[in-house]
């Protein structure tokens, strides 16, 4: 189980969209939902994944908003942080805002080349993730052009355009996998209730996302046995001279550890 810090800013980084990732990832990892105060290093190092979510209004809002926070979060990931941008929040990986994609720029999927989507309002987006065909809540997101051989691309929209991917410690994704029932209020967005199935397609992003930081912290957390047993034995002689109280124990306590046979992990 991972911390995940969520961020939420009405209307930019709305409630609405706060609830529905807290629903597909709330029962696997641990969420706490932050706002512009809890914007700095000392309480960001403290989870796993930063999520900036979707919400209404215009990513150019970001300037006044959030641009005094930019060094943070850029420092929060180069220092092993995650980030995942949805919708709105992926608009703001790019260049002009976070500036936490190399080689990639997000721009407005319905001004794209053969977008099937060519208006800003509630609708739903063919796409195609990973060899599996889902029609995905959408509301004017965006996709991901220049160089990906880079990046890990999860999903694509139906002109080929990149719609989810991930590259390094920065997932972005453009349309809305969080996305509720409620969401669905016109008979025509009512039929595609994906049924809480593109929730599980979120989490499967974010356990990949995290795959690796887990690898390092495994192998953080089990030390050379070597090491560990020469550490046992220098506390062991030291404290050898004493055979009372405090000191007796922990000699004790080095030369029980000693006794039991190395397990490789």
């Amino acid at each position: 189980m991972a911390n995940l810090a969520l961020f939420q800013h009405e209307p930019y980084c709305s409630r609405d969209c706060c609830d529905g990732i807290t629903t597909a990832l709330g029962r696997h990892h641990s969420i706490e939902r932050i706002g512009l105060r809890d914007l700095s290093l000392q309480i960001l190092s403290s989870f796993d994944l930063l999520i900036f979510p979707g919400g209404r209004g215009e990513a150019s809002a970001f300037r006044t908003l959030l641009r005094r926070h930019v060094k943070t979060v850029q420092d929060y990931v180069a220092q092993g942080g995650r980030y995942l941008g949805i919708c709105m929040g992926a608009y703001w990986a790019d260049a002009r805002y976070f500036n936490l994609l190399e080689s990639l720029r997000c721009e407005q999927y319905i001004t794209r080349p053969q977008a099937e989507i060519r208006r800003s309002y509630p609708t739903l987006a063919r796409i195609n993730w990973q060899s599996h065909i889902h029609t995905m809540y959408f509301f004017d997101g965006c996709t991901f052009t220049g160089d990906a051989t880079s990046a890990t691309v999860i999903a694509t929209y139906a002109n080929g355009d990149p719609m989810a991917l991930i590259q390094n410690r920065v997932g972005v994704i453009g349309c809305h996998p969080e996305s509720e029932a409620h969401w669905y209020h016109t008979k025509a967005l009512q039929k595609a209730w994906h049924e809480f199935r593109h929730h599980r397609l979120l989490l499967e992003f974010v356990e990949k996302m995290l795959a690796d930081e887990t690898s390092t912290i495994t192998a953080q957390a089990y030390p050379d046995p070597h090491a560990m047993q020469a550490a046992l034995s220098a506390i062991m002689d030291l404290t050898a001279p004493f055979a009372r109280g405090t000191y007796q124990k922990i000699n004790h306590l080095a030369r029980t550890a000693l006794s039991q046979p190395t397990q490789k992990k």
